[in-house]
């Protein structure tokens, strides 16, 4: 084939191809509908396990251990929403995959802020401070839940406004901020 017929064919060639691969162009924008696909619990009294975006993780009780629970939101709550969520304790979904809350009658959570990366949770009437088993799995399910933000690197506690004990997985106390690290013998292994 002569050179010259060569060059035609492929400029003639590439030109195809280019033209053919372009997006089309519409008239208006046009709703693109969300992927398909398996999402995990659903939030708290609700039905629909297909609403949100974003993944909001919390600390229930099976077991007698800690375990995680994945919602899908719409978008991350700030820190003392997200508390306020574990706080309404597990939806019909995780209740009937086993899971419980050990925080209701264990201690009253006032609320809970972010300072430099530390979620800070003011505690009502926590009772003794004894590390009663019940007491140790609400406090680590508030530390377990807070800690799996991104924003938060450790959690501390207080009661009128003044550093409060409270109890590690072993028993001690600390007012140091606590981490899942410090209640990993009692997190469930999947």
């Amino acid at each position: 084939m002569p050179a010259m017929t060569r060059r035609v064919l492929i400029v003639a060639i590439a030109t195809l191809l280019l033209t053919g691969c372009g997006v089309p162009v519409d008239d208006a924008p046009r709703r693109v509908s969300g992927r398909p696909g398996p999402y995990n619990s659903p939030t708290a009294g609700s039905a629909d396990s297909n609403a949100g975006r974003v993944s909001e993780s919390l600390c229930f009780i099976r077991d007698d251990r800690l375990g995680t629970v994945v919602r899908r939101v719409d978008y991350l709550p700030d820190v003392d929403t997200h508390l306020r969520h574990l706080l309404a304790g597990p939806g019909n979904t995780e209740r009937d995959a086993g899971f419980t809350s050990a925080l209701t009658g264990t201690a009253s959570v006032a609320g809970a802020r972010l300072s430099g990366g530390v979620a800070e949770v003011e505690v009502g009437g926590a009772g003794d401070e004894t590390g009663r088993s019940d007491q140790i799995l609400a406090f680590g399910q508030i530390v377990c839940t807070l800690t799996s933000r991104a924003d938060v690197h450790g959690v501390t506690f207080r009661r009128d406004g003044q550093p409060l004990d409270v109890p590690r997985a072993d028993g001690s106390l600390s007012r140091l901020p606590l981490t899942g690290i410090d209640y990993a013998p009692l997190i469930r292994r999947r």
